[in-house]
């Protein structure tokens, strides 16, 4: 099969591209900034900021079926409404409608959970959920949703929960670079539930949906099976590091209080909140997730570790 990627470059982009490529399909991978990255099968081409104008013909000449990650990935501060609407929405309906002229075969949007839901939920997310984005990003993603649906191409699209795996950005390295301390963490009484993704599962789901008739058309989320307390996701990331959980229990209504106090209520939804998402749709068309959620936040953490053969390296500050 002959694939295009945009978003090559990025934290899903690298990993699917260097997949594809060792599965033996055609692969051309689109970034902004071009470099030598890929194996020499790999074509590598430019594609120009998604905030301007695309001309996407010539990047699906000879493609039967496109992935796209390229977009604004997360929502953050200082990113006006009507960019996210410019870069998710508009740029993925321009390669939509030439997609369909071209007769491309699949064309699956990687878009994301915000696209159903804030960042907390009180109750199990499906696909029958009616979506409630409660931010600009999730906002663009859920109109990038409905311009696919629109342009009469053969789409699926996936809504992958927070994702996890070497390299990762964001809160969860934030997370883990606390996990990676010595010191002890006050989550040990938090008892919210909450569903992560770990890349190697969102992976396989692509490569399941592209060769999946029945897919086409469909709208999953994607979730690893398993769900994890706060408390749980530290114990599993300090495993990976080779040190005990050393949480605290401190009452969650504590935390909730000190986190207002100092302005960062956000931050106590994305702690303390559930945030649980059933894949089972997904699951019972035949995707099947290899990586466990704890084995793959602990192989995570020691990949991002200093220690080397058990030997902490010398140049370690």
């Amino acid at each position: 099969m002959r694939v295009l990627v945009t978003g090559a470059s990025g934290f899903i982009g690298r990993a699917l591209v260097n997949d594809l490529a060792a599965q033996g399909h055609r692969v051309r991978a689109a970034m902004r900034s071009p470099a030598d990255i890929f194996p020499r099968t790999v074509e590598v081409v430019a594609v120009s900021d998604l905030a301007r104008p695309i001309e996407w013909r010539p990047l699906i000449r000879e493609i039967d079926a496109v992935v796209h990650l390229a977009g604004i990935a997360h929502a953050g501060p200082g990113i006006a409404e009507e960019v996210y609407d410019r870069v998710n929405r508009v740029a993925t309906e321009g390669l939509a409608a030439a997609a369909a002229a071209a007769r491309i075969q699949r064309l699956v949007f990687v878009s994301s959970i915000r696209a159903q839901t804030g960042p907390a939920s009180p109750g199990v997310l499906t696909e029958a959920d009616p979506p409630q984005p409660t931010d600009a990003y999730g906002r663009s993603k859920l109109a990038a949703e409905a311009a696919l649906r629109a342009a009469n191409v053969p789409y699926t699209i996936l809504r992958p929960a927070l994702i996890y795996g070497p390299g990762v950005k964001g809160n969860l390295a934030s997370l883990m670079r606390l996990a990676q301390s010595p010191w002890p963490l006050p989550f040990g009484a938090l008892s919210g539930r909450r569903s992560l993704l770990a890349r190697e599962n969102l992976i396989a789901a692509i490569h399941f949906v592209l060769g999946a008739e029945t897919t086409a058309g469909e709208t999953y989320v994607v979730a690893d099976p398993t769900t994890l307390t706060l408390a749980e996701i530290v114990t599993a990331m300090r495993a990976g590091a080779q040190r005990g959980p050393r949480l605290i229990p401190v009452p969650p209504v504590l935390l909730a209080a000190s986190l207002r106090a100092i302005g960062r209520p956000d931050v106590w939804e994305r702690l303390g909140g559930h945030s649980v998402v059933d894949p089972g749709r997904l699951l019972a068309a035949g995707w099947r997730p290899g990586v466990e959620t704890r084995a793959g936040l602990a192989a995570m953490v020691q990949a991002a570790s200093p220690r080397k053969s058990g030997t902490a390296s010398r140049n370690t500050p």
